[in-house]
């Protein structure tokens, strides 16, 4: 039996920003992009990747309190609610890439005590990302 992550959800505060950085700027593929009423749920992945991220709107289940949707959308804002890690072939070039685009840089590629060479960065709605050098 294998197993497989298929989705990963992050929250957006704002569906155009977050396509632009997504599709626009990391390159992503826009596998589906689903609105209802105000609300658009937008999947993105890499080209030719079976698992795809989810770009949904945030604290919208309707059994979340206005107090428990009012402390995820603080936690949005301070940008410590999502997080992912992501991974490239050419670390540097990516960093280039973002930091020429004005991206929330978090940290510079960087080679860490434990082996991994890496690099952060928020996308528009706070959402922690890092890449990872393969």
């Amino acid at each position: 039996m294998n197993i497989n992550i298929h989705y990963a959800f992050l929250p957006h505060t704002d569906a155009e920003a977050a396509l632009g950085f997504y599709r626009d700027l990391l390159g992503f593929e826009v596998r589906n992009d689903v609105g209802y009423e105000d609300m658009r749920w937008i999947t993105v992945a890499p080209e030719g990747s079976s698992t795809s991220i989810v770009l949904t709107p945030p604290a919208v289940d309707p059994g979340i309190t206005d107090e428990e949707r009012e402390t995820i959308m603080n936690l949005i804002a301070k940008g410590v609610y999502g997080a992912v890690t992501l991974a490239t072939d050419d670390l540097d070039a990516l960093f280039e890439r973002l930091e020429a685009a004005e991206a929330d840089i978090v940290q510079e590629p960087t080679d860490q005590d434990y082996g991994v060479r890496d690099c952060a960065f928020r996308d528009p709605a706070g959402n922690l990302i890092r890449v990872n050098q393969l």
